[in-house]
């Protein structure tokens, strides 16, 4: 039996200015993005014309009171620099195919589910992930939503279920939640039975709490052997993503010796708060969106590129 894997470390503008006409939503939405659309494609019922969108001069006001609106959330929450914006998700989705030196016996003859550190892109995107579901803080909640960073989250039912709540309110604001097994077991050793009572059966929660069936799964502390992909094969996983970093409220860790981000590179983190770190989830995540901003990242949605 062969053993693939690192240890884890416990880780509204809504208001429009007087003396311009009032912009319906969908001309808002391009403007948000930084862009411009032409005329709706066909007039209101009644026979009205159409609301035509503004010229780039009557949208500077708007592109500047947004701006300002980004600055003051950055600001608010203690960000050094306003975070980028990630470009849109690719039409053509790149091909997943497992890392070099992480393959099982028989991976690609069996059709295992790939399992991969950085995702194959060459923008400047990285993607936040986060594991278990231990600290439940609500400031972070406030804070990804109001920044709208993106993040995939791979959940444990043992830290979860006293509050099931808490990952309803994340899912409600477009945040995927994902497989991590029911209780955080090292799978290579049990049986092939028993990891996929513990995968299937956290598939089953997931589904059941929240709607979806999971298609990713992360194996705890990154470990697996055959029988894992087998067992997440088997409930319905398409993709095992580990990770190329680890973020924590006072340090990074890699797994390159550059220790540098790469395009497409997979961060991990963890729900954790002051019992076991010096520090929040909020400052997790500033230390996290200080760096990649800096260095030119934009934050992705990973499943955006699955």
């Amino acid at each position: 039996m062969r053993v693939v894997g690192q240890n884890d470390k416990r880780w509204s503008l809504v208001g429009v200015r007087a003396g311009v006409a009032v912009l319906a939503l969908a001309t808002l939405a391009p403007l948000v993005a930084g862009c411009e659309k032409g005329p709706d494609a066909a007039p209101p019922a009644g026979g009205q014309q159409p609301l035509h969108a503004p010229s780039a001069r009557a949208l500077d006001p708007y592109a500047t009171e947004l701006r300002a609106a980004r600055v003051a959330t950055a600001k608010r929450w203690g960000l050094k620099r306003v975070p980028r914006t990630a470009p849109p998700a690719p039409e053509k989705k790149p091909r997943i195919t497992t890392r070099e030196g992480f393959e099982v016996d028989g991976h690609r003859e069996l059709g295992l589910p790939p399992v991969f550190t950085t995702v194959p892109t060459e923008e400047k995107v990285v993607f936040l992930t986060i594991d278990d579901g231990a600290e439940k803080d609500p400031a972070f909640l406030r804070m990804m939503s109001e920044l709208k960073i993106p993040y995939t989250v791979f959940l444990s039912d043992y830290v979860i279920k006293e509050d099931y709540g808490y990952f309803e309110k994340m899912r409600d604001r477009g945040v995927g939640l994902n497989n991590h097994t029911l209780n955080h077991p090292y799978l290579p050793g049990l049986s092939y039975a028993r990891q996929k009572r513990e995968i299937c059966g956290m598939q089953d929660v997931i589904e059941q709490r929240y709607g979806d069936r999971p298609v990713l799964f992360r194996p705890p502390f990154g470990n697996y052997n055959k029988d894992t992909l087998r067992a997440a094969k088997s409930c319905g996983i398409e993709y095992a993503p580990l990770w190329n970093e680890e973020v924590f409220v006072d340090r990074w860790d890699y797994r390159e010796g550059d220790r540098d981000l790469h395009p497409g590179d997979i961060v991990l983190s963890h729900f954790r708060g002051r019992d076991e770190w010096e520090g929040t989830m909020p400052d997790m995540i500033r230390r996290f969106l200080d760096k990649v901003t800096a260095e030119g990242y934009a934050v992705g949605r990973l499943e955006d590129y699955l």
